[in-house]
């Protein structure tokens, strides 16, 4: 698969918010300016030297000498939250006239070689399982699947019967579960591994508990798996469209905060996409230009919330254990804040 263009990357509030992270324009004066004004949430009085820290930001050296795991450690995912307004650099950066000064960052993220996985398909020979240890996760189960979605879809059903009943006003104080995800539910899911890092869910959460030690599990899925790859915000929008349920009740309050779109809401009911799917797989580029945004389908709109960069949820009982599993501990030092704590735990 290839990269979505430059501007699309930008289309994403995540895709922006990476861009930004690699601007480092040295000493030069009017970064402080630029800086400031995206924590103040407006830099349309900026534009000018934005331009200008864009180009004083060595962008040459992303591309030709950022390793993988320094350039995912650019990416501001833990920001998101789906249950509130956006921060302040978000709202900065959602600006046309940003985007148009940050298009020379992501011309060289999309070109850089560290980054060339990030639009490929799921890496079935690599992908690896997170077991959170503190606070305590779960380990990986393999059987089962179909029983979960059927449990997932029955609890979303009654949720959203149960929703009808909040306030009409869309300020009113509330929240409740805000992810298009199949959660709450012991469905796997996995990331890849990369040299240096266990799993990319390691490292690449949202909403995330605060872990200090986890354990990586290897699996391998059988052969013939049939994945549905989210490269792009229209695979998302198109499942969607195939596999809708619609969740305007329970949703509607957090993701019109999120988003300040106001109307019907869907998310894939994904007991029916298991009916043709084994798996669904969120890319690394396909997070970054989908997630967080309102995307039209229909009279409906769909947002893509709490789904992790590259994690592929198994949706039918295709995993099997590949090996021993490693144990990992937080370390902020490193690029990631994960180093390898030891091997051989074996299944049980």
């Amino acid at each position: 698969m290839e990269w979505p263009d430059a501007k699309n990357l930008l289309a994403g509030p995540r895709g922006r918010r990476l861009c930004w992270s690699l601007l480092n324009p040295g000493d030069y004066p009017g970064w402080d300016r630029v800086w400031d004004g995206a924590h103040a949430g407006d830099l349309t009085g900026l534009t000018d030297e934005l331009p200008a820290c864009v180009a004083r930001t060595d962008l040459d050296s992303i591309v030709a000498h950022a390793d993988e795991l320094t350039l995912l450690a650019a990416l501001v995912v833990e920001t998101a939250m789906y249950w509130q307004e956006p921060d302040d650099e978000d709202l900065a950066l959602a600006d046309q006239t940003v985007r148009d000064a940050l298009l020379p960052v992501s011309q060289a993220v999309i070109t850089a070689p560290a980054a060339g996985w990030w639009s490929a398909p799921a890496g079935t020979a690599r992908q690896q399982y997170v077991e959170w240890l503190a606070p305590a996760g779960s380990p990986p189960s393999v059987t089962g699947a179909t029983a979960e979605l059927a449990a997932w879809r029955a609890a979303l059903t009654e949720e959203e019967q149960a929703a009808r009943t909040r306030p009409k006003d869309l300020t009113a104080s509330l929240s409740g579960h805000w992810w298009a995800t199949p959660v709450p539910s012991r469905l796997a899911s996995t990331t890849r591994s990369l040299p240096g890092i266990g799993a990319v869910g390691l490292a690449l959460v949202e909403d995330g508990l605060g872990w200090k030690e986890a354990r990586c599990w290897p699996m391998e899925p059988q052969t013939g798996a049939r994945i549905y790859e989210i490269s792009r915000p229209a695979e998302w929008a198109e499942l969607v469209a195939r596999y809708p349920v619609d969740v305007t009740n329970c949703r509607r309050h957090d993701w019109w905060r999120a988003t300040g779109w106001d109307g019907h809401w869907l998310i894939p009911d994904f007991a029916a996409v298991a009916e043709d799917y084994d798996a669904v797989h969120l890319s690394m580029a396909g997070y970054l230009a989908t997630a967080g945004r309102a995307l039209p389908v229909d009279d409906a709109c769909t947002v893509l919330a709490g789904w992790d960069p590259d994690q592929t949820y198994w949706l039918t009982d295709m995993l099997t254990l590949a090996g021993p599993a490693t144990n990992w501990v937080k370390f902020d030092q490193e690029p990631l804040g994960w180093i390898l704590g030891s091997v051989g735990v074996q299944p049980k």
